[in-house]
């Protein structure tokens, strides 16, 4: 790497950075009220402790993402430097693994509440996941645990050092393992879409209009599938000899939109049941019950949601958390 590619590598390095830095900061400032309104005020359940986990995980994946940016300032010795480095880039790697497996938690527990609480379907998708899981842990392993597949290495300039990674393999194997996590996704996404479809159907054969969170829960699980769509191809991407520009940008989305789309996810939906013109809610709003099932015309007077045309929750179903 010549002086000046190390200073234009350098001066994306840091504008990358400071974007990231700066996106993730806005996003947690946004949150925190709602956050402390729904989380730290409210008794916990099994939601709140998966936001907390995406939330603040991800928020130190975020930082740590933004502080490497693909170059690291070495202060210290080369050999010990270059050490704590390639374990930096092991720690980053795992961590996306384990957000990612807590992001799918949360699209599995939508999906089996959307489905009127079908034990089939939860048992069905935990199934399907558990393989999806092996192979990312494998992935890990294989593909950025061993120093044979990528190594760090020292970058010189006038003023300092630094720290890069290099792939010593193409991107073919990362396109392979893939392939299963983007076949899962579609599978949540097309049973989200039929779930949908099922449930207008329904309420059009009743006269009344598609539940609100059911509406938004697909939508989410739309967004996600995009979203892990584009990252997988970006991780891809990364093991190709692409120029930094496009590496660096690579890595702003991927150090970015993973950690925010999912808390929001959870907000988004505490928020919308906590702002109903309910007459009463007999649970915390983290605890909703199943959306499928209208309620009968004899018992809409005793509704507890009658003055929303668009809740047709269920009340001889029992809780579920979402």
């Amino acid at each position: 790497m010549s002086e000046e590619e190390a200073a234009a590598g350098l001066r994306w390095n840091n504008n990358v950075s400071v974007a990231a830095i700066a996106l993730i900061s806005y996003e947690y400032l946004i949150l925190l009220d709602k956050e402390v309104e729904y989380v730290w005020k409210r008794p916990w359940s099994f939601m709140s402790c998966l936001y907390l986990v995406v939330r603040y995980f991800g928020l130190f994946l975020a930082m740590v993402c933004a502080c490497w940016g693909g170059l690291l300032y070495i202060p210290e010795s080369v050999i010990v430097l270059l050490s704590s480095c390639y374990d930096l880039i092991v720690l980053i790697e795992w961590g996306f693994s384990v957000y990612f497996c807590f992001a799918e938690v949360i699209l599995i527990w939508r999906l089996y509440a959307i489905c009127n609480q079908s034990k089939l379907v939860l048992h069905v998708l935990v199934g399907l996941f558990v393989p999806v899981v092996a192979l990312s842990i494998g992935t890990d392993i294989y593909l950025y645990s061993r120093r044979s597949v990528f190594s760090v290495q020292e970058v010189i300039t006038p003023n300092a050092k630094y720290c890069t990674l290099s792939f010593k393999i193409g991107p073919m194997l990362a396109i392979y393992t893939s392939i299963p996590i983007m076949c899962y996704d579609i599978l949540l996404v097309i049973l989200a879409a039929f779930t949908l479809v099922k449930h207008v159907v329904e309420q059009r054969r009743i006269k009344m209009r598609p539940n609100t969170y059911m509406v938004m829960i697909v939508r989410y699980h739309i967004v996600y599938f995009a979203l892990n769509l584009t990252n997988q191809i970006l991780l891809v991407i990364l093991w190709a000899d692409i120029p930094k520009p496009a590496m660096s940008l690579a890595e702003l989305f991927n150090g970015t939109a993973p950690f925010i789309l999912a808390p929001r996810l959870i907000i988004s939906i505490w928020d919308t049941h906590a702002n109903e013109q309910c007459i009463h809610v007999s649970t915390t709003f983290a605890d909703c019950v199943c959306w499928t099932s209208p309620p009968n015309f004899e018992q809409h007077e005793m509704d507890p949601c009658v003055e929303h045309p668009e809740s047709t929750f269920s009340t001889d179903k029992e809780v579920v958390e979402v």
